[in-house]
């Protein structure tokens, strides 16, 4: 057997179903839409004065139930405390959120969204479908909803699912 022969019996075997690479042209589609999305959303957010990373943590405030602390938002938006430090005081100097202390513990510092930072939480809302309208206008609602489907199957059931 020559040098080219176990090549080609090696991509044979390194092939999917759908052909050559076909796994690896797939991840490269979904790391171009996911670039896109970025840029679209970027764009949507720029009227409402925040960035997606603000958009991001704002949300995030939102869901809890109560104020949460620095340390809760770093650890469920996955990134190291002083990332978030950086992203409050800009929603801070924005007056979408502010710092307050626990009432059980003084020494511990909650994060609650002020009444600019609800308004703003609307307004993002607004800006996130006007781009996923942007993204999405190629496909029919059928072609949305084999989409969703397809979309669920991969967050839902990937090794990272509990995020």
């Amino acid at each position: 057997m020559t040098t080219s022969d176990r090549t080609s019996a090696a991509d044979r075997r390194s092939e999917g179903p759908g052909g050559p690479d076909a796994d690896g042209i797939l991840a490269e589609q979904l790391l171009r839409l996911t670039r896109r999305l970025h840029r679209i959303q970027k764009r949507h957010l720029e009227p409402v004065g925040i960035t997606p990373a603000q958009s991001r943590l704002l949300r995030t405030v939102a869901h809890f139930g109560e104020p949460p602390r620095m340390a809760d938002l770093a650890a469920r938006l996955e990134v190291v405390p002083r990332a978030v430090t950086s992203l409050v005081d800009g929603l801070e100097a924005g007056d979408r959120v502010r710092r307050v202390p626990d009432p059980s513990n003084r020494r511990v510092i909650r994060i609650e969204l002020t009444d600019t930072g609800r308004a703003t939480l609307r307004e993002l809302r607004s800006a996130r479908r006007a781009a996923a309208e942007d993204i999405l206008a190629p496909l029919t609602v059928e072609q949305r909803e084999v989409l969703g489907g397809l979309l669920s199957a991969l967050v839902d059931h990937g090794p990272e699912s509990g995020c």
